[in-house]
């Protein structure tokens, strides 16, 4: 800050200041006070006013270097609010508390940011390593002029996993991407099935498919919920029977499978939790059911899981407010 801009800040005060000097002068004058104490009173102001205007300056200027010192050795610009020294009166102070305001949001955000850019980054590690294993498998099954049943069940797990990233990526920008219309629960849970034909049969799955309510979604983000849960029945519990059920408003898949842990099952939907099943086949990245649950957190869907180990997991969507009558 130079000189010339304290000064353009100060004119108002300089103004006041001078034209309260004159008026005082001229009320001396009227009073009859000598010229020489008239003189000798201006001659003291001005070096008093000029006293408490350059210190002024220099302090101003010192806590504004100090600022910018500041400013120039952080890496991260967002964080000056948190590092301001404290205010000197009381418009600073107002000015003060909101630079905290600001910051501490801004390091919310980026916090927020960073978290989702590594988590994202982990995913797609990870999702990097499942895909190997269905394409690994294709090559061989070609080379090998092997099974065509088996070759379409590695492709339909491709397939799967690449559904899951995109819904995934697309996840920020849900609610642009819906497209709310009124569609069957009946035709959904019958597409889910035949889309996933290839590994139920693979893992000796046998599905009931049971009502029919009309709704107004998303289609198409039930649909991959429905089929993802279909893809976990044929991981986790190869040979049981799986029944989807839809009346009232509410979509049920049920399986007669190996179940999940008491401990576990408050903690299935979170990102990245694969759970004793998962870390015992090695290839599975936790995010499925996180999708599934963001996905009905978007569509105001109830995701409610049930299940007792050893002997069944029940999964419901229900569409209480959605439903037409």
């Amino acid at each position: 800050m130079t000189l010339w801009e304290y000064l353009r800040h100060q004119a108002v005060t300089l103004c006041f200041a001078g034209i309260g000097c004159v008026t005082f002068l001229c009320i001396l004058a009227f009073a009859g006070v000598e010229l020489s104490f008239l003189w000798i009173f201006c001659l003291f102001f001005l070096l008093l006013f000029s006293a408490w205007f350059f210190c002024g300056y220099l302090l101003s200027r010192r806590r504004l270097d100090r600022l910018n010192q500041i400013l120039k050795e952080l890496p991260e610009k967002y964080l000056l609010g948190e590092l301001l020294p404290p205010p000197a009166n009381l418009l600073e102070k107002q000015y003060f508390m909101i630079m905290k305001t600001v910051s501490r949001s801004a390091i919310g955000i980026a916090d927020t940011a960073r978290r989702e850019k590594e988590e994202y980054c982990n995913y797609v590690e990870s999702w990097i390593h499942e895909i190997k294993t269905p394409l690994t498998a294709c090559s061989l099954i070609l080379s090998n002029e092997g099974d065509i049943r088996k070759l379409k069940q590695e492709i339909k797990r491709a397939d799967n996993l690449t559904e899951s990233i995109l819904y995934f990526a697309r996840m920020r920008t849900a609610e642009k991407d819906l497209q709310i219309h009124e569609t069957h629960a009946a035709a959904l849970m019958d597409e889910a099935v035949k889309s996933q034909m290839e590994l139920l049969i693979a893992a000796r799955i046998r599905v009931t498919v049971e009502g029919d309510f009309s709704v107004c979604t998303d289609g198409k983000s039930i649909l991959f919920i429905l089929k993802q849960l279909l893809i976990n029945c044929a991981k986790y519990c190869p040979g049981c029977q799986v029944t989807m059920t839809a009346g009232s408003g509410v979509i049920t898949v049920w399986d007669d499978g190996t179940g999940i842990p008491s401990h576990e099952l408050p903690r299935v939907t979170e990102r990245g939790f694969s759970g004793t099943a998962g870390r015992k086949r090695g290839d599975s990245t936790g995010m499925g059911l996180y999708i599934a649950a963001e996905l009905c957190k978007n569509l105001g869907v109830t995701l409610t899981i049930e299940s007792e180990e050893g002997r069944y997991t029940r999964i419901s969507l229900a569409f209480d407010s959605l439903t037409k009558l």
